[in-house]
C-alpha cells in the first residue's frame, strides 16, 4: 500500500540556514514557547438529551461562555496571564496557555435552551442539552 505525504510548497528543506531566513516571511510564525490549547469533547445521546463533557483545564468558570442556538452549540473560554513577579525572580520557561479558545458544533436535533444545564468541576464542563420536542402536525379544518 502506498504512503501519502502532505506537500507544503512553502517549506524549504535540506537547507537549515535558509529555513530561518524564510520563517515568517511566507507564512506566519507560531511561537514555540506557547502551546495551543484545545477543547476536547465527548458527546453522548439518549432519547431525550445530549450530554457533552468538554475538557477545559485551568479556566475559571466565570471565563467560560456557552451559547445554544437551535442545533448549534458554541463553547468559548479565556485564560489570562497572571502578572505576578517577585523581586529577584524571572521566568525561565513557561508552557501554560494564555488566550482565548473556542469550539462550535452542530447536533442532529434542536436544543431546548430553557431546560439546558451546565456544570463545571475539576476542569470538565458538563452540558445536559435536552432535545426540543417536535411539534406534532396539526390538521387544519377547511371552511
Amino acid at each position: 500500500m502506498a504512503n501519502l505525504t502532505r506537500f507544503d510548497p512553502f517549506q524549504v528543506s535540506g537547507f537549515d540556514p535558509l529555513e530561518d531566513v524564510f520563517k515568517g516571511f511566507l507564512r506566519p510564525v507560531r511561537l514555540e514557547a506557547q502551546p495551543e490549547m484545545q477543547i476536547r469533547m465527548d458527546v453522548k445521546e439518549d432519547d431525550k438529551n445530549y450530554t457533552v463533557h468538554a475538557e477545559i483545564p485551568g479556566v475559571k468558570k466565570e471565563d467560560i461562555q456557552v451559547t445554544v442556538d437551535g442545533d448549534q452549540v458554541s463553547i468559548s473560554a479565556e485564560t489570562k496571564q497572571e502578572k505576578e513577579v517577585k523581586d529577584g525572580s524571572k521566568v525561565l520557561h513557561t508552557e501554560r496557555y494564555y488566550g482565548k479558545v473556542s469550539r462550535r458544533f452542530s447536533l442532529a436535533s434542536e436544543i431546548d435552551e430553557g431546560a439546558s444545564q451546565a456544570k463545571y468541576a475539576d476542569g470538565v464542563l458538563e452540558l445536559v442539552l435536552p432535545k426540543k420536542t417536535a411539534a406534532s402536525a396539526k390538521r387544519l379544518d377547511i371552511r
